[in-house]
């Protein structure tokens, strides 16, 4: 009984491994093989290794996969129910985004990347007839019809994870989302809800007494309080100066409030009756008052040849106060809102200009002199023997000069006699040598701060009196007197801006440089001017520097006085001639540099600039100190946030001693 139970144990064991090795051949062949569409497969899996699972689903569907080096970890999936090849496939995609993982469809291949790097790759485009499924990644551009895209996204971007992606394109009022294809269609749903028609009929308000542009000014500032209290979405107002109405569109509530508001404000002034005072800011109102009045001439006129009743209005007259640079109005309701929309579009600030100017003058002078001069006999004193002479002009001190009383001045340069001037036979020789070279550099470089159209003069210069007259005796008595002219001599640069439409500006400009030179060969006035003037108006673009032209002269003179005959004479004539050489080269340029600042800001920066490079040469006279007066010390201006906080202060006349300071 024994064996034959074994025999009977061997071969029920027997058939039982062949039925197990029958049914993994099977179960091989069944994953080895696609799915079809109606075949089912169960997946499960417990902590297995996620390219395993990618292997398992690539043959059970078909699919192709690259799978990126980053790709890794343990999965487990728990399934019981059998699903089909879709199915499957949806259920990979899910685990994937469980592992931070998406799959992105290539044209053979399938490839597995990290979420973070997926929406940088070739996702497809999702569209409302192909929206994707399940967990598949995919790009779709949403239209939005009513609201503002730009405001949707703060709303919505919450409800994308971190790796996605959501963004406005504000020109075509579309969002552009990409992330997983359910989550989209949650998000459609969502703005399916939001994006709505609201009720926004526009009304036109027609306003008796009030101005339409006063009106919506100080509607609009009400609104915006109540949106900054988070109230409802803002209306929408717009003011026809044309027909005095206000245009009016939003919810119904809204309208309805702001229409019972602009009933109760549009009514009569009874305070004031027709008279106003507005105060003006920038501009001056004593200039303002021919411009309003000849505009309300024409207002006037053009009405009273369309109305038949012009005789009942009253008349329009407006005044300025200069103290208060204020204008009293008094003009019917429909002229002064028309004289209000004049006003507010002429008062407001003027741009100004800064012009920096740059006038370089640059001179050369150079000169020489070389003469003989000769004295032979008794010429001197008159005497019967015959004598000669040779002085030319334009030397300085002639040898008769010197012969008749040695102690003339001989003048500048070199003076060189020989001779005998003592006894009765007198001869002389003077040669005479001077050479000059004058080298004059003037860098000016003034600036000018000025209003828009307004005109602009700077002068650096001397009060220089110039004698025009003279009187030294008057009927016999003496009573001398002269009559003075005073000039003044210096830089002088005029500049008026005009401030084109743009960045350009016309400037017209005067610019005169004019300097002393003392002359001792123009008799009685020995004082005469050098004087350079440019006047020209030029275009200039803001920032650019434009150059004015200059002077540029080179002059060359030069003299030869001779003896006749013996100057002539090769070598020996040298002792019977007196030559002079003059050259004069001048170079003068000025250059522009024009600025528009439009605001306070600008010229807030270029005064810090200026206030701080005066302030760094005073301290660097300070720290140089003062040589004659060792205790004394040179005064600095505060720095620029302690000037405009503080007074000025008094600097201290002593140094401060380091003790001092507590």
């Amino acid at each position: 009984m024994i064996k034959t139970n074994n025999k009977v144990f061997t071969v029920l064991v027997n058939g039982c491994l062949s039925l197990c090795v029958m049914l993994a051949v099977s179960v091989t062949a069944i994953q080895a093989e696609p799915l079809v569409d109606k075949e089912t497969a169960v997946l499960n899996m417990e902590n297995t290794d996620i390219k395993t699972l990618i292997s398992t689903v690539a043959d059970k569907t078909g699919k192709n996969f690259i799978i990126d080096p980053r790709v890794k970890g343990k999965v487990t999936v728990i399934s019981h129910k059998p699903v089909s090849r879709d199915e499957l496939y949806q259920i990979f995609l899910s685990i994937l985004e469980v592992h931070g993982f998406a799959a992105v469809p290539g044209d053979k291949a399938i490839k597995i990347v990290p979420d973070a790097t997926a929406k940088q790759t070739g996702i497809p485009t999702a569209t409302a007839k192909s929206p994707g499924q399940g967990d598949e990644l995919v790009t779709r551009v949403v239209s939005i019809d009513y609201v503002n895209a730009t405001q949707l996204v703060p709303i919505l971007r919450p409800l994308i994870p971190q790796q996605g992606h959501m963004a406005a394109f504000p020109s075509s009022n579309v969002l552009i989302v990409s992330d997983r294809a359910e989550n989209i269609s949650r998000i459609m749903k969502l703005i399916r809800r939001i994006d709505r028609p609201g009720n926004e009929d526009v009304e036109v308000i027609s306003l008796q007494h009030a101005s339409a542009t006063e009106m919506v000014r100080i509607l609009t500032a009400l609104n915006k309080q109540n949106a900054t209290k988070g109230g409802p979405e803002e209306p929408v107002l717009v003011a026809d100066e044309r027909t005095n109405s206000v245009l009016l569109s939003g919810d119904k509530a809204n309208r309805l409030r702001l229409r019972a508001l602009i009933t109760h404000l549009d009514t009569p002034n009874d305070a004031g009756g027709d008279t106003q005072v507005i105060y003006l800011k920038y501009a001056d109102a004593k200039s303002l008052v021919p411009v309003l009045t000849s505009v309300s001439d024409s207002i006037g006129g053009g009405k009273a040849k369309a109305a038949t009743a012009s005789a009942t209005s009253s008349p329009v007259n407006i005044q300025a106060d200069e103290n208060t640079n204020a204008l009293v109005i008094t003009a019917p309701p429909d002229q002064m809102r028309s004289l209000q929309a004049v006003i507010r579009q002429l008062d407001i600030r003027r741009a100004q200009v800064l012009v920096e100017a740059v006038i370089a003058e640059i001179s050369t002078t150079k000169s020489s002199e070389l003469g003989v001069q000769w004295l032979a006999n008794d010429f001197i004193l008159g005497g019967d023997n015959p004598g000669a002479v040779s002085q030319f002009p334009g030397s300085g001190v002639g040898i008769v000069d010197l012969a008749t009383d040695p102690t003339t001045a001989v003048g500048n340069g070199l003076t060189l006699g020989i001779g005998d001037l003592v006894g009765t036979s007198r001869f002389g020789v003077l040669v005479r040598a001077i050479a000059s070279d004058d080298d004059t550099n003037v860098l000016s470089t003034p600036s000018l701060v000025m209003l828009d159209n307004e005109e602009a003069e700077i002068v650096v210069g001397q009060n220089v009196p110039f004698v025009t007259g003279t009187q030294q005796t008057t009927g016999g008595l003496a009573n001398p007197f002269q009559t003075i002219e005073r000039q003044d001599v210096g830089l002088t640069l005029k500049v008026k801006p005009q401030i084109n439409e743009g960045d350009a500006i016309k400037l017209e400009i005067t610019q005169e440089t004019s300097s002393v030179v003392t002359n001792n060969t123009t008799g009685s006035s020995d004082i005469i001017t050098n004087k350079r003037s440019i006047k020209t108006t030029v275009l200039a673009d803001d920032g650019d520097i434009v150059v004015l032209g200059g002077l540029i002269t080179d002059d060359l003179a030069e003299g030869v006085s001779k003896v006749p005959l013996l100057g002539d004479i090769p070598i020996v004539g040298n002792l019977f001639r007196s030559r002079t050489a003059t050259k004069v080269k001048r170079n003068l340029m000025v250059f522009l540099h024009p600025v528009i600042m439009r605001d306070a800001k600008a010229n807030a920066a270029f005064t810090s600039r200026k206030y701080n490079y005066i302030r760094t040469q005073q301290i660097q006279a300070r720290q140089d100190g003062v040589h004659l007066l060792p205790d004394d010390v040179a005064p600095v201006l505060p720095s620029l946030d302690e000037f405009l906080i503080l007074p000025p202060a008094f600097e201290p006349t002593t140094p401060v001693q380091q003790g001092d300071v507590n």
